[in-house]
């Protein structure tokens, strides 16, 4: 049990993820870029116009399938600036993709409507409704910090912003046709 701050490294979130939760996990994600190790790659193939293999997909594909075996629930909303840079068509094309058909319920909205909502922009995971990680980053969209806790004035307010996240996102799929999203690289203005 978590007792109100428990500072951890993201390999242990990563470690003990399956563990945090018995019967839902949602993730808010805020940033418009991330600096991934695993993403790298695939993204330079992506921004050169190369086919990239989805192979590296397979390890959170193994464990969405598991979570979702088990009879639990995977919910992730992704707040974008608009129009979306190369980094979020990439992550809507060819990432999020993979999530989804492995049983993760992705939606995505924009941040004028999310700033609208009131609800707090903070990158976390909210494990059942007891416990979260908050997620802070370095300015090269590493992370910087995992903060679990448990403590009682911010938990209602990141179960009011998974609410209120999940009842305005709009579903992937759904989002990348209603905003045209393609592998067409963003021109700038």
């Amino acid at each position: 049990m978590v007792t109100q701050n428990t500072v951890i490294s993201f390999e242990q979130l990563v470690q003990d993820f399956d563990s945090l939760f018995r019967q839902r996990v949602f993730r808010l994600v805020t940033l418009d870029w991330y600096d991934a190790p695993n993403e790298r790659e695939p993204y330079a193939r992506f921004l050169a116009g190369e086919p990239a293999s989805l192979a590296w997909r397979e390890p959170w594909k193994r464990l969405v399938r598991d979570v979702r075996t088990s009879g639990r629930i995977m919910q992730r909303v992704h707040v974008v600036t608009e129009p979306v840079n190369d980094y979020i068509r990439f992550e809507l094309l060819h990432v999020y993709p993979a999530n989804v058909d492995a049983g993760e319920d992705v939606r995505v909205m924009g941040m004028t409507a999310a700033e609208k909502a009131g609800f707090v922009l903070w990158d976390f995971w909210l494990f059942d409704d007891d416990v979260a990680a908050l997620l802070s980053y370095e300015i090269d969209g590493s992370v910087k910090s995992v903060q679990l806790t448990d403590g009682p004035i911010i938990l209602p307010l990141l179960r009011d912003a998974r609410d209120k996240a999940l009842n305005l996102a709009t579903p992937l799929a759904e989002y990348a046709t209603e905003h045209n999203i393609t592998n067409e690289r963003t021109r700038a203005a």
